[in-house]
């Protein structure tokens, strides 16, 4: 009988790998399942993805309303559906909500924290793989407090965020001790990132990390909010000779599952590159479909927040150049946020 994972447990996971028996154990073929020795064909399967709710959920939406969708500049060269592979989704409002379904093999696919992905592919003994970059630097300084305008002036603050265990604490970690400020300030976590935005709208002093597009939902709610640093500036302030990028999403796949279904791969990763284009080609269609999600309220947030986003579809030597610099720069600062140590190559998928 399988073992619950609770939110803890998860967190647990994210930070110091408490679900590595669980995982181990998950990964294994089910007695009534055939180990698969050869690649199958994918005929016939359902692809269960699971995303957040946010920007990687965004770059989905055209691909899960399965239509021709948004228009786009090649929507006569559309690729039709490979026969039999359908897909079925799970949007969740933070990542110890979706590292479960990984971990217990409930989901195929899933869009998840950068440095969550590696921690995935060392506690489940290398049973992951990354096939996309999903998202880029989202992250901003969100507050009504006129005083913080540049990174520095958060000394002897308390910053809120979401997200903890996963990329948006150990980038901010990061950047803070570049900064000087690791004991200078105090983070205190909240569950989602509506609980964030909250705060910063009855606590006229209080500060906040958000991604997009929860950063430009805020502001357009509440005018006296600014969102003064974009943390990806800071990132490339600090991080700028290691010749990373600030990653922040990426898509991982059961390798299990890509061993035995490779079409399918193939099938999603050209969907998910055409409906990443779609939305970038056409906010104002894609907005619909964001507020239809219920990822932000309204339509013209939706439709200012996309450009922001930095939704995308990087795969093969760009996704691993990218993705393999922003996890030595965490691993460096600490490497319990990669899971130990940085994933050997098979973490990066190639067609």
């Amino acid at each position: 009988m399988k073992k619950l994972v609770t939110r803890r447990e998860a967190l647990g996971l994210l930070g110091a790998g408490s679900l590595l028996t669980l995982a181990a154990c998950s990964f294994a073929p089910k007695k009534d399942e055939p180990t698969p020795t050869t690649q199958q064909t994918s005929s016939a399967v359902t692809v269960r993805v699971a995303a957040l709710k946010g920007p990687t959920a965004i770059g989905l939406l055209p691909m899960m309303k399965d239509t021709s969708g948004i228009p786009t500049a090649d929507a006569a060269t559309t690729p039709q559906k490979a026969d039999g592979i359908t897909y079925s989704y799970t949007i969740s409002g933070a990542p110890d909500q979706v590292l479960p379904l990984v971990i217990k093999g409930d989901t195929d696919i899933a869009l998840v924290p950068s440095n969550a992905a590696a921690v995935l592919y060392n506690k489940t003994k290398a049973a992951v793989q990354v096939i996309d970059i999903n998202t880029l630097g989202v992250l901003s300084i969100v507050t009504a407090d006129t005083s913080v305008a540049q990174f520095a002036d958060l000394k002897g603050r308390t910053v809120y965020m979401a997200g903890q265990g996963a990329s948006p604490e150990y980038t901010f970690r990061y950047l803070l001790k570049q900064a000087g400020l690791t004991d200078k300030v105090t983070l205190e976590f909240k569950s989602e990132h509506a609980e964030c935005v909250a705060l910063l709208s009855s606590n006229p002093q209080a500060v906040a990390i958000l991604p997009q597009p929860f950063t430009t939902a805020a502001l357009a709610k509440n005018t006296n909010l600014k969102a003064p640093v974009a943390l990806v500036d800071v990132w490339n302030e600090y991080a700028k000779g290691s010749g990373s990028q600030f990653v922040t999403g990426v898509t991982v796949v059961r390798k299990e599952f890509a061993r035995q279904y490779p079409d399918a791969i193939v099938d999603f990763l050209s969907r998910h590159e055409r409906s990443v284009r779609a939305v970038n080609e056409n906010p104002t269609s894609a907005a619909q479909l964001v507020v239809e999600a219920d990822i932000v309220p309204n339509e013209k947030i939706a439709e200012a927040a996309i450009p922001q986003c930095n939704i995308v579809s990087l795969t093969g030597d760009a996704m691993k150049k990218a993705l393999s610099g922003y996890l030595s720069v965490l691993n460096e600062f600490d490497p319990a946020s990669v899971g130990g140590k940085l994933p050997d190559d098979d973490f990066y998928y190639r067609v």
